[in-house]
């Protein structure tokens, strides 16, 4: 797994925030960031602009997740994790440190690299397959939001060898703290709501992947 680090910083993004299921509805955390005169500064560069949000996140988690079955279970190790990462200053060491919280919650133990670290050029696509074939890759596997450009940057895939695929996902229900159920909260609602299952949970809404361009699924199964 790849953290593309050393792209432009994208301003109220998922770079910066994800959402919560409230009684409300679902609701933005957000991460605050220095942006004045900063236009175009890469996600690595990208400052936070306070430390008390985290005081403020974490009570806002509380008021909305404290009676979730396993909210108790997680909430101590998610804040020490996210006050040490917010220490540094860095939003990618934030969200750094809370993906690889979550995978552990996962049991994800997919190795994790910072693009920043992997010498790579070029723009768009072809920065993406620039790091594809640094890392060995000979398939690279896409959330449907970046389909567009890939299609039209296929050309720097196909150069090396590279196959690009789409992931397909049918978001699966549980239960949530509050009715009725609300899909593509952040995965902190899954793992406060089913604890262990969290993985099990996730993994039954995979569906198999297909080719860029092709609405159709591959017979491949990702795992």
């Amino acid at each position: 797994m790849i953290i593309l680090d050393d792209v432009a910083f994208s301003k109220q993004s998922w770079q910066q925030r994800n959402r919560i299921r409230t009684r409300n509805g679902l609701e933005f955390l957000s991460v605050p960031i220095k942006t004045s005169g900063r236009l175009g500064q890469r996600i690595l560069d990208c400052e936070l602009a306070d430390s008390p949000f985290v005081e403020k996140m974490l009570k806002t988690l509380r008021a909305n997740y404290s009676k979730a079955p396993f909210f108790a279970n997680a909430i101590d190790e998610l804040a020490t994790t996210t006050k040490a990462a917010a220490n540094t200053g860095r939003l990618v060491e934030l969200n750094c440190a809370l993906i690889s919280w979550m995978a552990g919650r996962l049991g994800v133990a997919t190795p994790m690299f910072r693009a920043s670290t992997l010498g790579t050029g070029g723009e768009r696509g072809e920065h993406v397959a620039a790091i594809c074939e640094r890392v060995g890759a000979d398939r690279y596997l896409s959330p449907a939001g970046a389909e567009d450009y890939l299609i039209e940057d296929k050309g720097a895939f196909d150069r090396r060898g590279i196959s690009v695929w789409i992931h397909v996902f049918e978001h699966p229900q549980y239960i949530q703290r509050f009715t009725p159920f609300m899909p593509y909260a952040s995965a902190l609602d899954l793992i406060f709501n089913v604890g262990p299952a969290a993985a099990e949970v996730m993994r039954s809404g995979r569906r198999p992947a297909r080719a860029v361009g092709n609405n159709l699924p591959s017979n491949s199964k990702e795992l």
